[in-house]
Protein backbone atom coordinates (compact mmCIF):
# COMPACT_ATOMS: atom_id res chain seq x y z
CA UNK A 1 0.00 0.00 0.00
CA UNK A 2 1.29 3.49 -1.15
CA UNK A 3 2.08 5.72 1.86
CA UNK A 4 1.03 9.35 2.12
CA UNK A 5 2.83 12.23 3.69
CA UNK A 6 1.29 15.25 5.48
CA UNK A 7 2.95 18.01 7.08
CA UNK A 8 2.05 21.27 9.72
CA UNK A 9 3.60 24.34 9.70
CA UNK A 10 4.27 26.16 13.01
CA UNK A 11 5.19 29.86 12.28
CA UNK A 12 7.31 31.70 15.20
CA UNK A 13 8.77 35.04 15.75
CA UNK A 14 10.63 36.73 18.77
CA UNK A 15 12.38 33.41 19.29
CA UNK A 16 15.72 32.13 18.04
CA UNK A 17 16.88 28.53 16.63
CA UNK A 18 18.80 27.58 19.67
CA UNK A 19 15.82 28.12 22.33
CA UNK A 20 13.41 26.48 20.18
CA UNK A 21 16.01 23.21 19.92
CA UNK A 22 16.53 23.41 23.53
CA UNK A 23 12.72 23.80 24.28
CA UNK A 24 11.89 20.78 22.07
CA UNK A 25 14.71 18.23 22.70
CA UNK A 26 13.06 15.70 23.99
CA UNK A 27 10.28 15.71 20.90
CA UNK A 28 13.18 15.72 18.15
CA UNK A 29 13.52 11.57 18.21
CA UNK A 30 10.22 10.99 17.78
CA UNK A 31 9.75 8.47 15.37
CA UNK A 32 6.70 8.77 13.48
CA UNK A 33 7.33 12.58 13.37
CA UNK A 34 9.92 14.24 11.59
CA UNK A 35 10.79 17.50 13.03
CA UNK A 36 12.54 20.40 10.80
CA UNK A 37 13.42 23.60 12.24
CA UNK A 38 13.43 26.51 9.85
CA UNK A 39 15.03 29.69 10.58
CA UNK A 40 15.15 32.83 7.80
CA UNK A 41 15.09 36.52 8.37
CA UNK A 42 13.55 36.71 11.98
CA UNK A 43 11.19 34.00 12.14
CA UNK A 44 11.66 30.48 12.66
CA UNK A 45 9.53 27.68 11.25
CA UNK A 46 8.55 24.36 12.34
CA UNK A 47 7.87 21.73 10.05
CA UNK A 48 6.36 18.86 11.56
CA UNK A 49 6.09 16.15 8.66
CA UNK A 50 4.45 12.11 8.99
CA UNK A 51 4.08 9.27 6.83
CA UNK A 52 1.09 6.63 6.63
CA UNK A 53 -1.48 4.32 5.20
CA UNK A 54 -3.97 6.86 5.09
CA UNK A 55 -4.34 10.86 5.25
CA UNK A 56 -5.95 10.77 8.42
CA UNK A 57 -3.45 8.21 10.27
CA UNK A 58 -0.89 11.00 9.19
CA UNK A 59 -2.61 13.71 10.72
CA UNK A 60 -3.51 11.91 13.56
CA UNK A 61 0.87 11.51 14.25
CA UNK A 62 1.17 14.83 13.92
CA UNK A 63 -1.32 15.90 16.15
CA UNK A 64 -0.19 15.25 19.56
CA UNK A 65 3.35 16.35 18.35
CA UNK A 66 1.25 20.49 17.64
CA UNK A 67 -0.76 20.24 20.58
CA UNK A 68 2.61 20.17 22.71
CA UNK A 69 4.86 22.53 20.60
CA UNK A 70 2.05 24.93 20.73
CA UNK A 71 1.58 24.58 24.56
CA UNK A 72 5.17 25.56 25.18
CA UNK A 73 5.79 28.26 22.75
CA UNK A 74 2.14 30.34 23.08
CA UNK A 75 2.31 33.51 22.14
CA UNK A 76 5.08 33.00 19.82
CA UNK A 77 3.35 31.35 17.64
CA UNK A 78 1.41 33.35 15.02
CA UNK A 79 0.20 31.34 12.94
CA UNK A 80 -0.24 27.42 11.74
CA UNK A 81 -1.71 28.12 8.76
CA UNK A 82 0.15 28.23 5.19
CA UNK A 83 -1.92 31.78 3.92
CA UNK A 84 -1.21 33.52 7.27
CA UNK A 85 1.53 35.80 6.94
CA UNK A 86 3.04 37.73 9.82
CA UNK A 87 1.38 41.12 8.85
CA UNK A 88 -1.69 39.30 8.32
CA UNK A 89 -1.34 38.34 11.87
CA UNK A 90 -0.55 41.44 12.89
CA UNK A 91 -3.75 43.46 11.36
CA UNK A 92 -5.58 40.92 12.68
CA UNK A 93 -4.78 41.94 15.89
CA UNK A 94 -5.61 45.46 15.49
CA UNK A 95 -9.30 44.71 13.74
CA UNK A 96 -10.46 42.22 17.03
CA UNK A 97 -9.06 45.26 19.35
CA UNK A 98 -10.62 48.24 17.11
CA UNK A 99 -6.94 49.84 16.74
CA UNK A 100 -5.56 52.23 14.11
CA UNK A 101 -1.76 51.60 13.43
CA UNK A 102 1.14 54.47 11.92
CA UNK A 103 4.61 53.85 10.80
CA UNK A 104 7.82 55.98 11.62
CA UNK A 105 10.71 54.65 9.44
CA UNK A 106 14.54 55.80 8.66
CA UNK A 107 16.36 52.63 7.63
CA UNK A 108 13.65 50.80 5.83
CA UNK A 109 12.38 53.69 4.38
CA UNK A 110 9.09 52.69 3.75
CA UNK A 111 9.17 48.80 3.44
CA UNK A 112 7.56 48.48 6.40
CA UNK A 113 4.43 50.08 5.82
CA UNK A 114 4.47 48.48 2.32
CA UNK A 115 4.52 44.71 4.08
CA UNK A 116 1.31 46.17 6.00
CA UNK A 117 -0.27 47.72 2.95
CA UNK A 118 0.27 44.12 1.39
CA UNK A 119 -2.71 42.95 3.84
CA UNK A 120 -6.04 43.04 2.05
CA UNK A 121 -8.34 45.64 3.98
CA UNK A 122 -5.83 47.11 5.67
CA UNK A 123 -7.56 50.64 5.52
CA UNK A 124 -9.54 49.89 7.95
CA UNK A 125 -6.80 49.87 10.28
CA UNK A 126 -3.61 51.67 8.82
CA UNK A 127 -3.70 55.23 8.55
CA UNK A 128 -0.67 57.12 7.84
CA UNK A 129 3.08 56.15 7.53
CA UNK A 130 5.54 58.17 7.38
CA UNK A 131 9.87 58.29 6.04
CA UNK A 132 11.98 60.56 8.17
CA UNK A 133 15.33 60.13 6.90
CA UNK A 134 17.29 62.98 8.33
CA UNK A 135 17.72 64.23 11.44
CA UNK A 136 15.56 67.53 10.23
CA UNK A 137 12.56 66.02 8.98
CA UNK A 138 12.60 63.59 12.70
CA UNK A 139 12.28 66.58 13.91
CA UNK A 140 9.71 68.51 11.77
CA UNK A 141 7.67 65.47 11.02
CA UNK A 142 7.50 63.75 14.16
CA UNK A 143 8.36 66.35 16.60
CA UNK A 144 12.26 64.20 17.72
CA UNK A 145 14.05 67.27 20.24
CA UNK A 146 17.07 68.11 18.61
CA UNK A 147 18.65 68.17 22.24
CA UNK A 148 18.07 63.87 21.93
CA UNK A 149 19.35 63.91 18.28
CA UNK A 150 22.66 65.38 19.56
CA UNK A 151 22.97 63.96 22.83
CA UNK A 152 22.60 60.13 21.65
CA UNK A 153 22.19 60.28 17.75
CA UNK A 154 19.72 59.21 15.63
CA UNK A 155 19.85 55.71 15.85
CA UNK A 156 19.07 55.21 19.99
CA UNK A 157 16.58 54.36 21.88
CA UNK A 158 15.67 57.32 22.69
CA UNK A 159 15.27 58.88 19.14
CA UNK A 160 12.98 55.64 18.50
CA UNK A 161 11.10 56.25 21.26
CA UNK A 162 10.25 59.87 20.21
CA UNK A 163 9.93 58.17 16.86
CA UNK A 164 7.34 56.46 17.97
CA UNK A 165 5.29 58.37 20.04
CA UNK A 166 5.72 61.44 17.34
CA UNK A 167 3.95 59.02 14.92
CA UNK A 168 1.11 58.13 16.99
CA UNK A 169 0.28 61.66 18.03
CA UNK A 170 0.57 63.16 14.26
CA UNK A 171 -1.33 60.40 12.75
CA UNK A 172 -4.00 59.95 15.70
CA UNK A 173 -3.57 56.32 15.57
CA UNK A 174 -3.70 53.59 18.93
CA UNK A 175 -1.13 51.92 17.92
CA UNK A 176 2.75 53.10 16.42
CA UNK A 177 6.37 51.52 14.77
CA UNK A 178 9.31 53.45 14.44
CA UNK A 179 12.50 51.97 13.14
CA UNK A 180 16.25 53.62 13.17
CA UNK A 181 19.04 51.82 12.42
CA UNK A 182 22.16 51.35 10.37
CA UNK A 183 21.84 48.91 7.47
CA UNK A 184 25.15 49.42 5.85
CA UNK A 185 27.58 48.61 4.10
CA UNK A 186 28.87 52.19 5.18
CA UNK A 187 28.08 54.54 8.45
CA UNK A 188 29.07 51.69 11.22
CA UNK A 189 31.89 52.69 14.12
CA UNK A 190 32.67 50.69 17.27
CA UNK A 191 30.18 51.46 19.44
CA UNK A 192 27.36 51.53 16.72
CA UNK A 193 28.13 48.77 14.47
CA UNK A 194 26.60 47.97 11.07
CA UNK A 195 23.18 45.90 11.63
CA UNK A 196 21.80 47.93 14.84
CA UNK A 197 19.06 49.13 15.25
CA UNK A 198 16.17 50.43 17.67
CA UNK A 199 12.46 49.40 17.05
CA UNK A 200 9.78 51.41 19.07
CA UNK A 201 6.12 50.40 19.50
CA UNK A 202 3.86 53.16 21.15
CA UNK A 203 0.16 51.74 22.13
CA UNK A 204 -2.15 54.47 24.22
CA UNK A 205 0.54 56.81 25.00
CA UNK A 206 3.03 53.76 26.32
CA UNK A 207 6.57 53.42 24.54
CA UNK A 208 8.48 50.07 24.41
CA UNK A 209 11.78 50.17 22.35
CA UNK A 210 14.45 47.11 22.09
CA UNK A 211 17.72 47.00 20.62
CA UNK A 212 18.39 44.39 17.79
CA UNK A 213 21.72 43.81 15.86
CA UNK A 214 21.12 42.33 12.50
CA UNK A 215 23.78 40.62 10.47
CA UNK A 216 24.14 40.47 6.81
CA UNK A 217 23.90 42.79 3.80
CA UNK A 218 21.92 46.08 3.87
CA UNK A 219 18.75 44.11 2.02
CA UNK A 220 19.12 41.62 4.69
CA UNK A 221 19.39 43.93 7.65
CA UNK A 222 16.20 45.93 6.41
CA UNK A 223 14.05 42.65 6.02
CA UNK A 224 15.03 41.20 9.41
CA UNK A 225 14.09 44.87 10.64
CA UNK A 226 10.50 44.75 9.10
CA UNK A 227 10.15 41.51 10.30
CA UNK A 228 11.50 42.02 13.85
CA UNK A 229 8.93 45.25 14.22
CA UNK A 230 6.01 43.28 13.29
CA UNK A 231 7.29 40.39 15.56
CA UNK A 232 7.37 43.24 18.44
CA UNK A 233 3.79 45.76 17.50
CA UNK A 234 2.18 42.01 17.72
CA UNK A 235 3.69 41.27 21.32
CA UNK A 236 3.06 44.43 22.55
CA UNK A 237 -0.45 44.70 21.21
CA UNK A 238 -0.74 40.69 22.79
CA UNK A 239 0.81 42.24 26.25
CA UNK A 240 -1.42 45.19 26.38
CA UNK A 241 -5.08 43.88 25.55
CA UNK A 242 -4.39 40.29 27.07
Amino acid sequence: MDTVTRNKTIKLIGINEAEIRTSISDLIDNENVNIEIKPFDAKTYIILTASADSEEAAKDLIKPVSKDIKKRFGNYIYSTKEKISLEMSVVNLLEKNELTISTAESCTGGLLAGRIINVPGVSDVYKEGFITYTNKSKRKTLGVNKSTLKKYGAVSMQTAKEMAFGAALEADTDVSISVTGIAGPDGGTDEKPVGLVYIGVCIKDSVHVEEFRFSGDRASVREQTVVSALGLARKCILEHFS
